[in-house]
Order: C-alpha cells, then sequence, then structure tokens
C-alpha cells in the first residue's frame, strides 16, 4: 500500500439491534452495547473492540446518562483514549463518519467506534425505566461533546408553538406544496404515494419496526387509526419515535484492517462527506421550500467524487417527515418519479427513528448492499432539527481515487450565510398574507391551534396564531389558505393572524 491508500478510512463492522419483545430492564445501554458488540463480531475477526482508540455515543433521549460514552466502555470492557457525546441531531450518525474519515485519513488514529440507540418503546409504554432518572453512576467531568449544540428555535418562535419537529415540519410541507401547485387534495395524494414507496421498503426489512403493508390511501386518508398531526400530516406520515432500536459502526485505517486480517469484501469505503447547517432559525429562511445548504452539499460532493446524483446506486435520504425528503431530493437534482427507492430501512416512519441515531442504521444497510455489489455506491443524508443541520456521505466498494478527499466546510458555509436575508416583524400589525401554516390536532384528533408563517403588505415576514375558533381551523385543515390576506395584531407577545373570511 502507498501512504494515501494505508490512511484510507474504511467502514469494516456494522451492527443493528430492534427489540421488539418486551423486556421491563431493557435500557438504552443495553441495546447500544448489544449493537456495538455485533458490530465488533461483524469485521469477522476476534479482539476488535480491544483496538478502539476513539468512541463516540449518539445523544441518548432519555433517561439521562451522567457520562454515556464512560458507560458504554465500561460495559464493552475497553478503555479507549477518546470519549465522546454528541448534541441532539439526527445528522450525527453521518458527521462522525465524515469526522472520524478526515482524522483517520490524517494519521491521527486507526479505529473508531459511532454507537447509539434508544429504549423509547419500552420507557413509554410504562414498563421500563422511565423516561427520567440515572441508570450509571459514572464519575468526572463528563464526556467531550462533538458537534453543534445551539438551541433550535428562537424566542419569538417558542412563543407561537414553533417547539417540536411535529409543528414545524408541516409548515415546510405547506410551503413545498405552494411551490409544486398542488391544491390540498392533490398533495396529499402525492404524499401518500411517496410514503408508501418507503413502506414497501420497511415490509421487506427484518429490522424495521412497523413492517404491516399500507397503501397510498392509507397513509393519506384521516381516519380514526391514522388522526391528523399537524396538517397535512397523518400519523402514518410522522416518525416512530417510540422504538427500542440501536446500531453501531467500527471504522479503520486500512492499514490497521489488513494487519488485523479482516476480510476486504467486508471494506466498505467512505468515498466524501461533507455538513453544512440552514440559516438557523426557520424563520429566518428566505424560502422555506428549498435546502440551499443540501444543495451546496451535494455539489461538493459530486466535485469531490466525480459521482453525479444519477449515477448512485442506494439512496437513504432522511426521512423525519416527508418534507425533509422532498427538500432533500430537489436540492440534490432527483427526479419526483425517478425509479431508485429514496430510502434502504424503510425510513424514520416505518423503520423507525430511534433518537438521534437513525443515520447510522441508514449507513449499515447501505454498506450491507455495498457488500453484495462492490460495484455500487450509496448515499446516505442526515438531518439535525428543522432541516437545519445537514450531514451528507457517499460510500462505495472500491476507495476514493486519490485517497480521503478533503471539502472546505468553511468555504461552504460562507456560500450558504451569503443568502437572502429575511426581515422579521417581531411584533406585526396590519395586513398581510399567509405564506405557510399549519393545525395542530390533539390525541383525540380534534384541532387545537393555527400556527402561521406570513409577510405584512410590506414584506416583513412574522410569525402568528390564529383565533382558536374550531370551525377556523377545520377550515385550514382542509381547504387552501396559502396566500390568504387577512390582519395581524399583536397583544405585546403574541402575533394573531385572523384570515378574511
Amino acid at each position: 500500500m502507498t501512504m494515501h491508500e494505508e490512511r484510507t478510512p474504511v467502514l469494516v463492522g456494522a451492527g443493528q439491534i430492534t427489540a421488539r419483545e418486551p423486556d421491563a430492564e431493557r435500557t438504552p445501554m443495553d441495546l447500544i452495547a448489544l449493537a456495538a458488540r455485533a458490530a465488533a463480531a461483524d469485521c469477522g475477526v476476534a479482539g476488535v473492540l480491544g483496538q478502539v482508540q476513539s468512541l463516540t455515543c449518539l445523544n441518548i433521549l432519555a433517561p439521562a446518562y451522567p457520562d454515556a460514552p464512560a458507560s458504554l466502555a465500561r460495559r464493552l470492557g475497553i478503555d479507549p483514549g477518546e470519549r465522546f457525546y454528541t448534541p441532539i441531531g439526527g445528522n450525527m450518525g453521518q458527521w462522525l463518519v465524515g469526522y472520524y474519515a478526515g482524522r483517520i485519513a490524517a494519521g491521527e488514529l486507526d479505529c473508531a467506534l459511532i454507537a447509539g440507540g434508544e429504549a423509547l418503546a419500552t420507557q413509554m409504554s410504562g414498563n421500563g425505566a422511565g423516561l427520567s432518572g440515572v441508570l450509571d453512576t459514572e464519575t468526572g467531568e463528563g464526556p467531550r461533546l462533538l458537534g453543534d449544540d445551539r438551541e433550535p428555535t428562537n424566542a419569538a418562535e417558542q412563543r407561537h408553538g414553533l417547539n417540536l419537529p411535529i409543528q414545524i415540519y408541516p409548515l415546510l410541507e405547506q410551503a413545498l406544496r405552494g411551490r409544486y401547485g398542488h391544491d390540498p387534495v392533490e398533495h396529499r395524494q402525492v404524499l401518500g404515494e411517496l410514503y408508501a414507496r418507503f413502506n414497501a421498503v420497511a415490509v421487506n426489512n427484518p429490522r424495521a419496526w412497523r413492517r404491516d403493508p399500507l397503501s397510498a390511501a392509507d397513509i393519506a386518508e384521516r381516519t380514526p387509526e391514522n388522526r391528523m398531526v399537524g396538517a397535512p400530516y397523518t400519523k402514518h406520515m410522522n416518525a416512530i419515535i417510540a422504538v427500542d432500536q440501536a446500531a453501531a459502526l467500527v471504522m479503520m485505517s486500512a492499514a490497521r484492517a489488513r494487519d488485523l486480517g479482516i476480510d476486504r469484501e467486508r471494506w466498505v469505503y467512505p468515498l466524501a462527506a461533507t455538513n453544512a447547517h440552514e440559516r438557523w432559525f426557520v424563520s429566518e429562511r428566505a424560502d422555506l421550500s428549498r435546502s440551499p445548504a443540501i444543495a451546496a452539499c451535494g455539489e461538493r460532493l459530486t466535485a469531490a467524487s466525480g459521482l453525479g446524483i444519477d449515477e448512485i446506486d442506494h439512496l437513504d435520504l432522511y426521512s423525519c417527515f416527508p418534507s425533509a425528503v422532498q427538500m432533500a431530493r430537489d436540492a440534490l437534482g432527483i427526479a419526483a418519479h425517478d425509479p431508485r427507492p429514496l430510502t434502504v430501512t424503510g425510513g424514520l416512519a416505518y423503520h423507525g427513528g430511534p433518537g438521534n441515531n437513525y443515520c447510522t442504521h441508514a449507513i449499515a444497510e447501505i454498506m450491507a448492499r455495498i457488500r453484495a455489489d462492490r460495484g455500487t455506491t450509496g448515499l446516505v443524508s442526515g438531518v439535525g432539527w428543522y432541516m437545519s443541520k445537514h450531514s451528507l456521505g457517499l460510500y462505495g466498494g472500491q476507495p476514493p481515487t486519490g485517497g480521503w478527499p478533503p471539502i472546505d466546510t468553511d468555504g461552504l458555509q460562507a456560500e450558504i450565510d451569503a443568502g437572502p436575508v429575511v426581515d422579521i416583524a417581531e411584533q406585526a400589525r396590519g395586513r398581510g398574507r399567509i405564506e405557510t401554516y399549519t393545525v395542530m390536532h390533539d390525541r383525540a384528533d380534534q384541532p387545537v391551534q393555527g400556527i402561521v408563517l406570513g409577510r405584512l403588505d410590506d414584506g416583513r415576514r412574522f410569525v402568528a396564531n390564529t383565533p382558536a375558533d374550531t370551525d377556523l381551523l377545520d377550515a385550514m385543515t382542509h381547504d387552501e389558505f396559502l396566500n390568504r390576506a387577512g390582519r395581524v395584531d399583536n397583544d405585546g407577545k403574541c402575533n394573531l393572524f385572523t384570515p378574511d373570511e
């Protein structure tokens, strides 16, 4: 091997756990440790865990571990020189592959372990350890944090109910609908057809959490079993977070994998990876239907790898909600009717969305496909918060020409940050129009809150709620309210938008 060949990063092991059988004693760390051991065994040689120099445990939503990486290392019986933890972000599994690939290529380390998981199905059922409390008692300064841990929403967004993914992604969806020119009924049908393709993959994936077949109509139509959550999204369009799942990856330098005797047929090469974020707060983005960051990342991946999007065999676009899929598809230049599946797992709505660790499952599935046909390639995209943080990676069965390609992420981010800026009217008064909107529903399928992003007649954007009128909220759930005119008032704290009749 030449020097750059020896320093080429390779994925050599992947482990996935989907634990459907009830177990009141199950904890997230139990599952994560199982996945890590499975990833080590997948390398096909003994002693892999003892080679780990750097370990990262992805953020665990519940319960609160004082030092999750230390807990994982203790359970695995290893003492890596580095132990890291991540902030919240569904992009972090892919982010970590790029991070470790760069460090391996630079000669800083030879073996890393990435692992994460959740036991939320057990905990949310009330049969397990619960959603709070400490399960391990590691002491010390706590883990070192990798990644962007900024607050995802600003005070004005929070005051108007923009606090959770189920409240924000529907706003992006309605903006997409407006760009596509669909009426509400037509667009729900489109969403049903999009997610029926995801469901079909999950049906054939033994590791998917939900494998019952669903038609496009099953997904799109509002029924007692498929209630509305945040219009236009029915329950079947939302990520499933109540899962007991974990996944782990082992990465090495090619030299270390060779020296350990790991079969080259098991090697999968990261070909390129990059990261970027949008203008951070949703209400400040100029076009709520597009992702400039994903578009720029895609361009950099093509330049670094020489692979155009149409040449990539396997795709997994992050799918917490349909808007995330469509915005990534559009930004990457994938046609709406491209025959390639947009997921290798079934997506977060059917495979399951184990907190911040979904991407690790997607990468493991991409690895399996490339191992089965080493002439193929794959792409994984990850999303953090509200289409805020993006991480994309390319994979293949052959090494990248010339070694691991560094990408100037600072220059990439500067390009995105130079985009249009929106002037915000925090306390808005006057006439305006709706840019996008959603209606939140409770578990009884009753409308409870209308949320609007709009523009005043002077062009400034506002965030507002609507009157809590059931007839109005029902109409907004079913009828066309994009570009609807009305009046905005402010009570000193919140904006209230009342549409014209």
